[in-house]
């Protein structure tokens, strides 16, 4: 089953759990779906629904960080709510130390690459990752390259 046919499935359990706030969540994520289809004029394979998926869970994370920033956290925790939810359709994140290790072992075949090379040792990490199907936050995966070179 793709993810989009499951997301659909859970969309109609949960009407007919009454469950309001994963409802209401789970069609939005139908509708983000749904938009990138049209905007592709063509069907969305998993890799891209997923790709989906993580933009509006980053979002989510923006919203989060300007709520409490807002002192409005019934809202932030409205957004971690569906953060979670959104992150059930997605493979398992990389912890941090994973992160770091993998980074390390790119680092190492490699050779001896400098802060010059971070371009490159981005993107070979990132395509590392990827073939694992692990999901990572370019942006933390940038910090910790940018430690291990500043490190060398």
């Amino acid at each position: 089953m793709s993810l989009i046919e499951q997301i659909q499935k859970d969309i109609t359990s949960a009407m007919k759990a009454r469950e309001e706030h994963r409802l209401s969540t789970l069609r939005m994520v139908k509708t983000a779906l749904k938009n990138r289809e049209i905007e592709k004029m063509a069907p969305l394979d998993d890799p891209e629904a997923r790709q989906v998926l993580t933009t509006l869970i980053k979002q989510r994370k923006d919203s989060v960080e300007q709520f409490t920033k807002g002192g409005r956290q019934a809202m932030a925790d409205k957004e971690t709510a569906e953060i979670a939810l959104i992150e059930t359709y997605l493979p398992k994140a990389a912890g941090e130390a994973e992160m770091v290790a993998g980074v390390k072992a790119v680092i190492a075949e490699m050779g001896a690459p400098t802060m010059k090379d971070m371009g490159t040792v981005m993107k070979n990490v990132m395509a590392r990752f990827a073939a694992a199907g692990m999901r990572v936050d370019g942006k933390v995966v940038s910090e910790a390259v940018r430690g291990e070179l500043a490190g060398k």
